[in-house]
Order: C-alpha cells, then structure tokens, then sequence
C-alpha cells in the first residue's frame, strides 16, 4: 500500500464492511443450486478459482453453444453419479505443482454456502483422489465471505430455497 501511495495510485479500499461478511469454516457443506445436491467442499482462499469434482466429462453442442455434460459422485451413496449439464464458459490452462499444465474446461456454478448464494466461474477436474468433492476459491468467497481457518462445519447451506 505504501509503494501504491508514493507511486500516487489512490489507496485499495475492501470490497465491504468486514462486519457484514459470513464468518465460514475451512470446510463446510455447499449446495449446487439447480440440482439441490449439498457437497462437502473446502473452502480455499488460496485458491482463485472453484473447482468440481467432475467424472465422465463429454463435450456438447446445445444450440449453437459448447457444452459439457458431467458425473458428480452421489453424497448419498459413493457408488453413484449425478449426471450435471453447463455451458462452458471458457477453458483454462492450469500450471501444476508439478510443472505439468493442463487444460479445464470452466463453467458458471452457483452455490449456496452458509446463507450466502454465489454464482462464479468453476473449473471441472476429476478430484476423486483429494478428500472434498468441491473446493470454493476466491471467486466465490470475495466480498461474500470471510474464513476462519479454526473452524468446521459451522453452518449448513440455507438459503431460502425448497431445494436447501
């Protein structure tokens, strides 16, 4: 900020009060809106961007438009899918800690976190080898949610709907 000052760029001001902000855990449940199913996910603020546990992805055209079709595993039975459908937003190229990049295909994916409803760009990959099926990554909590790093499970996604 101080480098910002000499440089006379005008100081960075927080999106909103701090005080208004959902206070979350670093892992809570998650709703994906239009299908109603809650997902235990990690919520990530060093993580830019979502991502969604996505098996089985095949590429669509629906109208004119790219679209992809997708398997999400069942939270109520491991042994089966839930088949999703996007638009595709766009696609990214990731770099791996690896060094190993990769290509993923984003769609908009809206969430209900706590009693917050948040629709942001989200990356499909397959994450069946990582613990959460969802990873919720600055582009969902900016300006929505704050995250304390002590805490679990502290609200179930409520956001007025039927489907919560």
């Amino acid at each position: 900020m101080l480098l910002g000052l000499a440089l006379g760029l005008p100081p960075v001001q927080a999106k909103d009060d701090p005080s208004s902000l959902a206070i979350l855990g670093t892992v809570e449940d998650v709703e994906i809106v239009d299908e109603g199913i809650v997902l235990e996910a990690r919520l990530d603020t060093g993580a830019t961007s979502s991502s969604l546990n996505a098996l089985n992805k095949e590429k669509f055209e629906r109208d004119g438009e790219d679209w992809i079709r997708f398997d999400v595993v069942d939270p109520d039975d491991e042994d089966a899918y839930i088949t999703l459908e996007r638009p595709i937003e766009r696609s990214v190229r990731i770099r791996q800690h690896s060094g190993d990049s990769q290509e993923r295909p984003v769609i908009a994916m809206e969430f209900c976190i706590g009693d917050q409803r948040i629709k942001a760009d989200t990356t499909l990959i397959d994450r069946s080898n990582l613990t959460y099926q969802a990873l919720i990554g600055r582009t969902h909590l900016a300006g929505h949610i704050l995250v304390d790093s002590g805490a679990e499970h502290t609200h179930r996604p409520d956001c007025g709907d039927d489907n919560s």
